[in-house]
């Protein structure tokens, strides 16, 4: 044969050869890539690998980018300037500076790409990488410029936009550190995720992903990161034996709740400290957050720390599940500890766990495994992680772990859990079908539709005898109930459905079903409030907080347990008390709760009252502060909903009482509780950072609630703080919430003869008393200086049989007081109009004080000509009778220029004139004494309440010196202060002989302030470091005081 001949088909051989083999490699690469179902044919013999030490190699890591695949047509005619940002990182600390490849343009062949065919270089040996080491790359890309000037232009170019992004573990499952050609899909760029988990998983889930081609070195051996053993001693070393400014610096640091807010220099000295730090165990996240280094010669000294660390509370090892945390080992013992949580308490955090598999390096990990032995044990963990996974399979970068996740949920729970689970899901969807055709029909047949499209739920059930409700695992259901079923008036009309329970004794099972609405914000807000009330129930603070259950089915779907109203409003109003008792408590768990979680959009839809007094919110839509806004203005303007109509059930009035008091005290108490556990709730949504949820994204949400736990606060500090929050709520002009005056308010009068009574009369006066009122004219307003400066308004009053007219002087707010107390009693259909409390600008003019007498000369012409039962009632002939100031000389008529106060009084002397609430405590040669409440003050001569405020002398103090004095309280004999009077450096010594001198005064207009009363409290039993709180009675001139 020709050599010619032969040399053609030799070379062509191998030109086959050389093909076959890239077809190979090309095919090796889809499966590896793609995770194929098929493989190439294995090698008939490999030789065992040789393994290297990672943390041995010195050699700097690097790796070659060939190329973006599949640029869309889009990008290339809108963007210029391709490049790439490569960078490592492990937890949320970059390890070096990102590495960036040069800029390239578009270009074109089969499809659209960019070519780089660069090395990439980075400044870190590969023994200084963690084995959880991330690369993350990058493609950014320059807006093309609009058509206009070079100024323009050149401004243009300098911002490049993130395109997309990818991230991949340099060290696989094997801990094997990568090494040949990988093919990466990038995920979309979007703005404000900067906060959220990225997986580690590349984009294939969608067809036209763009593909990065990145070469890694290849060598003859593994380079393997095998896990070092930890170091033989770990000292401990007592807190004590560092020096007082260490101790100082080291303890205001480990009094942080959260490592989230942790400065550099913070961790430098916590780090530096580490081994005195072992007392305070809930703080190890903190104490490992501020570890420098988690390369391979780092680990045993960490791992050490660790291993000599004193066992971690289940609740406070969460912590170590964050993304700051990616070490192995460091999870394996989170979860270690968290083994001894109670399924019950598993439930509670279940969704925290759930979210924490994003920051899993790998699928296969001990919180995997913990999560699903948990699931076989029980079938409640087994139904709530189900339906938890099946949500989040709803986020399209950790779809694949969650998918593989639940399939192994599903294999494990056995044939009649996964049929039972078949079942709820065909429930769902069919409700999600109904919810869907009630919505889209007209308002007027949404009923009709409703009935209609419920006869596929009755058809379910022919199919399948029973079927457990997603909302709650123990609600099994056999049908529902057509004809109680019904649907809400607001914008998703959500399904109220009644099923048919299994249990022949049980009651019919009301839900709430709601499409189109993402519940995942009411369920994270609702087991906050439900741990909150674990906690306070602990603690043995029962606050009567109404708990009920919110569950998503999967993104704007799920049910919500309604509350059933087991009795009736008449039977009820035989309790009237006790229904008070449980709205004080809830009234005060719920002021804490939605402060702490920054619950916004209240108004009378979201806030409930069940008819045992008990109130509750629903419907979280916006929490965390973000509140709706009417233009650049807020539409929440206080901390959190307490208003004058709460006010007033509590109070069992108008006026102060000492039930106000106890609520005070029970909300400062149930803040200081939820203090002591900030670190808790801050881990717990932190862990939620990543789950989707628009307003919980970035650190800025959670900071809002580090903010309103205000850690760093002693109780004292901390009770100041909320007493103002309240006093701020109860004095915002906000909207009231009217439902509280229809509903416990009503209890009290409906059917009782007890009847509201005006705050500033001192007795009833009726119709028989005083004669009939023929006739109402408000003939002037007059200016007044006290109590505050304002008008009143005279009021002419003719009586049948009387000769002439009474003249009586009331203000605004009293007409107001008049109003508010006749709808306690009467349907506001039966009563006039009342002219509105607000005045666009200058409030206290003179033209608005005459536009206010004429609105209110209408307003009582149509009150004597309602109706008899509301013209003739009790209210309108007290507030019309003449009062001892309308009676007294100087007054309205004839002196109306004459000065308030030459009408002094003054206590009985030797009489006891009420009790003063103090909390005492010395420390650091420093006197703390908190004014907390006073009780039972006498009124004034006139009948009204006194404006008292609390002036103290510390005794001896010839001098006068000591004196401090509290705000002053309007309109009370039962103030609240809670504020706090310090005397600095008083030796220890001399504490036995002070005396507190406590003088309660009221504030006068023109003179001096009047007396009320006077206590003088030795303080030879107050002993350093002791915390006493305490009564103490306030006596007159000449009176002794005792507690």
């Amino acid at each position: 044969m020709d050599v010619t001949v032969l040399a053609r088909r030799e070379n062509r051989e191998k030109v086959v050869e050389k093909l076959t083999s890239a077809i190979l490699d090309l095919v090796e690469l889809y499966c590896s890539t793609f995770n194929a179902n098929f493989h190439t044919a294995p090698h008939s013999y490999r030789p065992t690998v040789p393994i290297q030490e990672a943390g041995m190699v010195t050699n700097v890591l690097s790796f070659s980018v060939y190329g973006a695949h599949r640029i869309p047509i889009t990008w290339a005619a809108s963007y210029e300037g391709f490049f790439l940002s490569c960078s490592l990182t492990h937890g949320a600390t970059e390890l070096c500076a990102p590495q960036h490849t040069s800029k390239q343009a578009v270009s074109k062949y089969l499809f659209h790409l960019v070519v780089w065919d660069q090395r990439v270089c980075f400044p870190v040996q590969i023994n200084q990488l963690p084995r959880e080491t991330q690369l993350t790359v990058t493609l950014y890309a320059s807006p093309l410029p609009p058509p206009g000037g070079a100024e323009e232009k050149g401004k243009q170019r300098r911002s490049a936009e993130s395109l997309g992004w990818v991230t991949m573990p340099l060290f696989n499952f094997r801990h094997v550190l990568t090494c040949g050609r990988k093919l990466l899909g990038l995920w979309p760029s979007t703005p404000g995720s900067a906060g959220n988990a990225r997986s580690s998983t590349p984009n294939f889930s969608q067809p036209d992903s763009v593909i990065v081609q990145v070469d890694f070195p290849t060598s003859s051996f593994e380079v393997r990161f095998s896990t070092p053993a930890p170091a033989e001693f770990s000292p401990q070393y007592e807190f004590s034996r560092l020096d007082q400014h260490s101790q100082k610096q080291l303890r205001d640091i480990l009094q942080k709740k959260s490592l989230f807010w942790l400065s550099q220099e913070e961790k430098r000295l916590l780090w530096e400290k580490r081994y005195f730090c072992h007392a305070e165990s809930s703080r190890l996240p903190l104490v490992l957050a501020s570890a420098p280094r988690w390369e391979w010669a780092c680990l045993p000294d960490i791992y050490a720390l660790l291993r000599h660390w004193a066992c971690m509370n289940h609740l406070d090892a969460v912590g170590l599940l964050h993304a700051t945390f990616p070490d192995q080992e460091c999870r394996r013992t989170a979860v270690q500890w968290m083994d001894t949580i109670s399924d019950p308490e598993l439930l509670d955090f279940l969704p925290q766990l759930v979210q924490a598999l994003k920051y899993e390096c790998y699928l296969d990990s001990p919180l995997v495994r913990f999560l699903l032995r948990r699931a076989i044990a029980d079938m409640r963990i087994a139904h709530y992680l189900f339906w938890l996974l099946k949500d989040a399979l709803q986020d399209s970068q950790f779809s694949v772990r969650y998918q593989q996740l639940l399939a192994a949920v599903l294999c494990c729970v056995g044939r009649g859990l996964r049929e039972e689970f078949d079942r709820q899901s065909w429930l769902v969807s069919i409700l999600a079908q109904v919810a869907q055709r009630v919505r889209d029909a007209s308002p007027s047949s949404r009923q009709a539709v409703l009935r209609e499209a419920l006869d596929e739920v009755k058809q379910f059930f022919s199919a399948s005898s029973s079927c457990r409700l997603p909302l709650n695992p123990g609600l099994l259901v056999k049908g529902i109930n057509i004809k109680s079923c019904s649907f809400f008036n607001s914008n998703a009309v959500p399904l109220k459905l009644s099923f048919q329970s299994m249990d022949p004794l049980g009651d019919q099972i009301n839900v709430i079903f709601k499409s189109g609405d993402d519940l995942r914000q009411d369920m994270l807000t609702l087991q906050m409030i439900r741990i909150m009330n674990k906690i306070w129930i602990q603690e043995g603070l029962d606050m009567r907080m109404v708990i009920f259950h919110c569950f998503s089915t999967g993104r704007g779907r799920g049910m919500v347990e309604m509350i059933p109203n087991a009795e009736t409003l008449r039977k009820i109003q035989d309790e009237y008390e006790k229904a008070v008792e449980n709205f004080i408590y809830s009234c005060a768990g719920c002021c804490v709760a939605t402060y702490i979680l920054g619950i916004c959009d209240r108004h009378n839809d979201n806030i409930m009252l069940k008819t045992s007094g008990h109130m509750f919110h629903i419907d979280f839509g916006k929490f965390l502060g973000h509140a709706q806004m009417f233009g650049s203005i807020k539409r929440d303007r206080v901390p959190f909903v307490f208003t004058s109509d709460m006010a007033y059930v509590i109070n069992g009035g108008d006026k102060p009482s000492r039930r106000f008091h106890d609520f005070v005290d029970l909300c400062c108490e149930a803040y200081n509780l939820i203090r002591k556990h900030s670190h808790l709730f801050l881990n717990l949504l932190g862990l939620m950072l990543s789950c989707g949820i628009p307003e919980l994204s970035d650190l800025e949400d959670l900071k809002y609630v580090c903010d309103a736990l205000r850690p760093h606060e002693s109780e004292a500090d901390a009770t100041m703080y909320f007493t103002r929050l309240i006093e701020s709520s109860l004095g915002s002009v906000a909207t009231k919430l009217n439902f509280f005056i229809h509903n416990l308010a009503q209890m009290k009068f409906a059917s009782s003869e007890e009847r509201p009574v005006l705050s500033f009369a001192p007795r009833v006066y009726t119709i028989k008393s005083d004669g009939s009122i023929r006739s109402l004219f408000v003939c002037q307003h007059m200016k007044t200086y006290s109590p505050n400066k304002g008008y009143t308004y005279v009021v002419k009053v003719e009586r049948d049989g009387q000769q002439g007219a009474t003249l009586v002087q009331r203000s605004f707010e009293e007409f107001h007081e008049l109003h508010t107390k006749l709808r306690l009693i009467f349907p506001s259909s039966k009563l006039p109009s009342f002219p509105s409390r607000f005045v666009i600008g200058r409030s206290r003019g003179e033209a608005m004080a005459d536009r206010r007498k004429d609105e209110l000369n209408g307003y009582v012409w149509h009150l004597i000509h309602a109706t008899p039962e509301v013209a003739q009632c009790d209210l309108v002939y007290t507030f019309f009778h003449p009062l001892p100031r309308d009676e007294r000389p100087g007054t309205v008529v004839n002196t109306l220029h004459t000065k308030p106060g030459d009408f002094s009084w003054s206590p009985v002397p030797g009489k006891v004139a009420g009790e003063v609430k103090l909390s005492l405590s010395f420390k650091s040669d420093k006197l703390f004494i908190m004014v907390m409440h006073i009780r039972s003050l006498q009124p004034l001569q006139d009948g009204t309440d006194p404006d008292p405020y609390v002036k103290l002398y510390l005794l001896p103090d010839p001098q006068k010196t000591s004196k401090r004095k509290t705000k002053v309280a309007r309109r009370t004999c039962n103030p609240t202060y809670n504020e706090m009077l310090v005397y600095d450096g008083i030796p220890r010594g001399d504490l036995k002989q002070r005396v507190i001198h406590l003088r309660v005064l009221n504030e006068g207009a023109f003179w001096e302030s009047t007396l009320l009363g006077e206590a003088f409290i030795p303080l030879k039993s107050l002993e350093p470091g002791q915390h006493l709180v305490d009564w103490y009675q306030l006596g007159t001139e000449g009176s002794e005081t005792s507690r």
